[in-house]
């Protein structure tokens, strides 16, 4: 098994759904949370885990502090990705008026990035391979946004878009190729550093980066950065156990290479592939589960919920070896039942306005996480 370490970024606001930012207050007041741009959504991080039963703990304790600290003065915390209700995103909401990074950020991007998401990292310490294995999510990184879509709502409206998130975050650099060595990612970085299409090392925003200590130089996991915010931590095993799966998978085939087993032609392949993820990540940020992709394989369409459920079963045998095939098994309710997104547009179709849909998602946000807590016997 891979180590796991989760990176979730979550609103606060009232329990109308109103989002308020007090990003400040929290941190200066609760160990373990990190300040975005904007003081609207707040991070934190867990440490890495081999085992899910300790991943589901170090997902559930602090969101149960920041709920518990938030709790007097009558906030709460908000599910889904992008700022809801009609005014949200008139301004950007300083969390830290001096930082020069975070006024680039504004300046640069406004609210397009004032999102809450969940990054997930997997431990692998071959830089080489993990730029192998980098390359295979890369093109399969659409399959897990279709699973996690939960922002269908932006300032007030339907959007038409199961991740609005995805589909207006500013993906930077504009043109991130598929590295083929560790060599590769080195020496692009240090091109964009110097051109300016990144201003630091984290400055790479894409679907899937590697990451580790001293980027580019020192690489230990991979980075998948294209979910909305999961709700449910369950569900968020889940889509973690199908990655894991697929990543121990192609660590065990070195030939499950986008560049060595795609169909495309091999004197453009690389660019192809790009393209191709690119699309199908527009697509599935429109429609999640129910959009036509392309497969990086056979150049095919292939439905969304077709290929999730294809890959579900490939990787199956490989997480029932591994000993962590339960935490899989969520997968099947989200392809029967439909992602947040697909379940708030349902409840909107059946007449009701965006306040209720947020206020309704709210309370079961919450009593998913206290049924959990009583479980793990999490005060």
């Amino acid at each position: 098994m891979l180590s796991k370490g989760f990176e979730i970024e979550v609103y606060t606001g009232t329990p109308n759904g109103d989002i308020v930012g007090l990003s400040d207050r929290i941190v200066a007041d609760l160990e373990g949370f990190i300040r975005e741009p904007d003081s609207r959504n707040v991070e934190y991080t867990t440490a890495p885990s081999y085992r899910y039963e300790r991943s589901l703990l170090d997902l559930l304790q602090p969101r149960a502090t920041l709920r518990d600290y938030l709790k007097p003065d009558g906030y709460t915390l908000i599910p889904g990705s992008t700022l809801p209700l009609a005014g949200s995103a008139n301004r950007f909401w300083r969390s830290d008026p001096e930082n020069p990074y975070h006024t680039y950020i504004e300046q640069t991007y406004g609210t397009k990035v004032v999102t809450a998401s969940v990054h997930i990292n997997l431990g692998v310490s071959d830089p080489d391979v993990l730029m192998r294995l980098c390359r295979l999510v890369r093109v399969e990184a659409p399959l897990y946004l279709a699973l996690s879509a939960s922002s269908p709502f932006f300032n007030g409206d339907i959007t038409g878009s199961h991740s609005t998130r995805w589909s207006v975050f500013p993906q930077t650099p504009a043109f991130v190729p598929l590295f083929t060595s560790h060599q590769d990612f080195i020496a692009w970085t240090e091109e964009q550093l110097r051109l300016g299409t990144m201003q630091n090392v984290r400055h790479l925003w894409s679907s899937v980066r590697p990451n580790g200590d001293r980027r580019p130089y020192i690489l230990n996991r991979l980075e998948m950065r294209i979910c909305d915010l999961v709700s449910n931590p369950i569900d968020l095993l889940a889509i973690t156990a199908l990655l894991e799966a697929r990543l121990i998978q192609a660590m065990e085939n070195p030939d499950l290479d986008p560049l060595v087993m795609s169909e495309l032609p091999i004197n453009s392949r690389g660019a192809d592939l790009v393209a191709m993820a690119t699309e199908n990540e527009l697509l599935a940020a429109k429609s999640s589960l129910d959009s036509t992709l392309t497969h990086w394989q056979t150049g095919k369409p292939i439905v969304a919920h077709d290929w999730i459920q294809s890959l579900y079963e490939e990787v199956w045998p490989t997480a029932k070896q591994e000993g962590f095939s339960c935490f899989l098994l969520p997968i099947k309710k989200i392809l029967r039942e439909g992602n947040e997104s697909m379940r708030w547009i349902q409840l909107s179709n059946q007449g009701w306005n965006r306040e209720q849909v947020i206020k309704y998602a709210i309370e079961d946000m919450k009593t998913q996480e206290m049924s959990l807590r009583a479980e793990v016997s999490l005060p």
